[in-house]
């Protein structure tokens, strides 16, 4: 965007002129402006009426005074480009097209899309077929149905690509207020990457919630997010559909794996952007990071006056990565000489109805435990409902105790309810005043929790990189290579990746070959047209005798002539077995038109796909982000010795995987594809045991 359109864009959202043009629709946004408080001017434009809601129409765009900062556009499909040309002439700021009728029909709808776009000029355009913005923080609503928001002076923002749900959104009993809420339409010209990047530089956002279906520009949002991070703005992203996406690279078990879901997931834990899976968890975790806060780690201590909601809350503490630490010693004893003597004391905390309603006693006992070096704290409280002054006034006087002790503490705090229910307006108002986030919903609450104690990890972890820039993709086009497995695990070799001593040869030169390299021996077919030997028997492992390769060079020969009698079958590769083997993996790293560079981690062998056993990073990816998703996968367990076996060293794993990563980096305009599968994992060191790699004509093409 180029600053011209920059400036426009600011004016669309900080205008001191709307115009409304339209019949119905534009009447509905007209009423809804004036009643959200707009202070500046609105103009309605229609040449069939006299007013709208008391304000004169004018007959035309060339009518106005002037070129409006921001425009509501509801007419006809078929007029909208030549208003939208008239509107950029006379230098409007943005426009919101309502109107639909465009690319989201195909076709013609599409080519009319095009036409709008290129009669914008340096003018913005949101949409078209968008519900609007509603900008709460200037109080200029651009939408025509009614909404329950109000207006604010800061607040998250919501950028939605499902224009209802930001009705919706705006519909919410959770005490959220936002300062934008933008309907972003079929993007013809705007998307959520333009928005993300506006938002985090207007400092009366708090925090920006995503609604995402897809991405255009995958690098663009990226470099927005890193700001966002850096900024301290947290991204909450609901992201929806699970479609598989390359599926022109499938010839490899990496692509395969990689689909659309894990890509997006692999994006946002990269750039720290908390993904939830409703809109629910969406309203509760911008509660938690906007009024608690980021918590430094994962130590929380939890309140209940209530046995069976302590049970719920631990039950609830490891899915969302959150840990009930024990006490101190001294906090323990603290805490009993302050506790009736029927109290148990421990993590979460009974604190028994004794002293339920007593806020200094409270105090006391919350503020022992909080001080016990805890990153977070929250407490289980259902409130009567209707609100009756008496009845709360003892629940009233616990969250007051909580919320001193907390913010004494300085740590981030949240009172939740087990039904979403049960926290109502009032209730959550006080608790807002007193920065405690109030969070509906147990399950939800734990969740949100959970989330902001992720994005404060991973801020920690991502302090001291350098960049967190994604490679800039490289087209797949042209014709593709596939190397035979010698020559892929010739260049990884050149990059410091370790492979079995490996020799190739003829069919009737295998046993001799199997004799020098030294017993037990693999035997393979080597040809760049069998992709993968194992499916089509090309491959014998664990033989032993020159006997042994002898027999398994005919049946493999007898398998592959079946399977296609185009295939060469005199050329082999042997090579010594690895051993001992402790665990079985797969790195796989793939080319992606909208990603960049894809690298998965998982556990290989010929039961891959059917375990899927796995993590996806984008690269670069640090030694450091390797090492946790290497963690994350169950196949891990066999690295440490799983019921006595064998123990691998892992920072040798990591070595291998980094060697493998950094070989794609440097070679990324070529490499389309590559698979290391299995890579043995022994106890001293990785082995590239098979490689399948892809390339595109350049450097890494070899020849057969």
């Amino acid at each position: 965007m180029d600053e011209t359109r920059r400036a426009n864009l600011k004016r669309l959202f900080a205008p001191r002129s709307v115009a409304f043009i339209g019949g119905a629709s534009a009447l509905a946004a007209v009423k809804q402006c004036a009643g959200s408080g707009f202070q500046g001017d609105i103009w309605p434009v229609n040449p069939w009426r006299q007013e709208m809601a008391g304000y004169p129409c004018f007959a035309s765009v060339r009518d106005l005074p002037c070129g409006p900062d921001a425009v509501f556009l509801a007419v006809p499909s078929e007029y909208a480009t030549r208003t939208v040309s008239d509107l950029a002439e006379i230098g409007t700021g943005g426009i919101v097209s309502f109107t639909a009728g465009f690319g989201e029909l195909g076709g013609e709808g599409k080519v009319l899309e095009r036409k709008l776009i290129e009669a914008c000029g340096d003018t913005v355009l949101v949409g078209p077929n968008c519900s609007g913005i509603l900008n709460y923080s200037e109080g200029a609503v651009l939408w025509p149905f009614d909404h329950t928001g109000r207006k604010t002076e800061r607040g998250p923002a919501f950028v939605t690509q499902s224009g209802m749900l930001g009705n919706t959104v705006t519909m919410n009993d959770r005490s959220l207020d936002f300062s934008y809420i933008i309907s972003s339409g079929n993007q013809a010209m705007l998307g959520v990457e333009e928005f993300l990047e506006f938002l985090v530089d207007d400092p009366k956002v708090t925090a920006i919630a995503l609604y995402i279906e897809g991405l255009c520009d995958v690098k663009r949002f990226a470099d927005s997010a890193i700001r966002a991070l850096n900024a301290g703005v947290p991204i909450v992203a609901q992201k929806v559909g699970t479609s598989e996406m390359g599926a022109q690279l499938t010839v490899t078990h990496t692509g395969s794996l990689s689909g659309a879901d894990s890509l997006y997931q692999a994006l946002f834990d990269r750039l720290g952007i908390i993904r939830v899976s409703s809109s629910v968890a969406m309203l509760e975790t911008l509660k938690m990071v906007t009024i608690a806060g980021i918590p430094k780690g994962n130590r929380i201590a939890g309140f209940t006056c209530s046995g069976g909601d302590s049970t719920m809350l631990a039950d609830g503490a490891e899915p969302a990565g959150l840990m009930f630490t024990a006490l101190s010693e001294q906090a323990t004893d603290e805490i009993k000489d302050l506790l009736p003597p029927i109290a148990g004391v421990g993590n979460p905390l009974d604190y028994t109805t004794p002293l339920w309603g007593h806020e200094e006693p409270l105090r006391q006992v919350f503020g022992a435990m909080v001080s016990d070096d805890y990153d977070a704290a929250i407490m289980v409280q259902d409130y009567p409902v209707p609100h009756v002054d008496e009845i709360h006034a003892p629940y009233e006087a616990d969250a007051r105790a909580f919320a001193r002790a907390v913010n004494d503490a300085g740590i981030p705090g949240a009172v939740c309810s087990i039904l979403p229910e049960d926290l109502g307006p009032r209730n959550r108002q006080t608790l807002i005043d007193g920065h405690i986030a109030p969070l509906q919903g147990i399950e939800d609450a734990m969740n949100a929790l959970g989330a902001a104690v992720w994005l404060g990890q991973r801020r920690a972890a991502v302090q001291n990189m350098a960049d967190l820039s994604l490679l800039e993709p490289v087209p797949v086009a042209g014709p593709l290579h596939t190397l035979n497995e010698a020559n892929g695990k010739q260049r990884l070799a050149q990059a410091g990746m370790r492979v079995p001593d490996y020799r190739v040869c003829d069919a009737a030169c295998t046993a001799e070959v199997a004799a020098e390299i030294g017993f037990p021996v693999a035997v393979k077919l080597l040809s760049k047209d069998l992709v993968h030997k194992s499916e089509v028997g090309a491959v014998k492992v664990n033989l032993n005798t020159e006997a042994e390769v002898e027999d398994a060079v005919r049946i493999i020969t007898d398998s592959v002539s079946g399977y296609d009698a185009m295939i060469n079958t005199n050329r082999f590769l042997v090579e010594r077995m690895v051993s001992p083997v402790v665990a079985e993996l797969l790195v796989g790293i793939r080319m992606d038109e909208s990603f960049g560079l894809v690298m998965v981690i998982g556990g290989g062998g010929i039961l891959v796909e059917l375990l899927r056993d796995t993590k996806t990073l984008l690269l670069p990816a640090t030694r450091a982000d390797v090492g946790m998703a290497l963690s994350s996968l169950k196949t891990a367990q066999l690295l440490d010795g799983f019921r006595g076996g064998l123990v691998a060293d892992r920072e040798q794993v990591i070595d291998a995987i980094m060697a493998i990563a950094g070989f794609a980096v440097a070679h990324r305009e070529d490499l389309v594809e590559l698979d290391v599968n299995p890579l043995m994992v022994t106890p001293t060191a990785a082995v590239a045991a098979d490689v399948l790699m892809r390339v595109k004509n350049g450097a890494l093409w070899s020849g057969r």
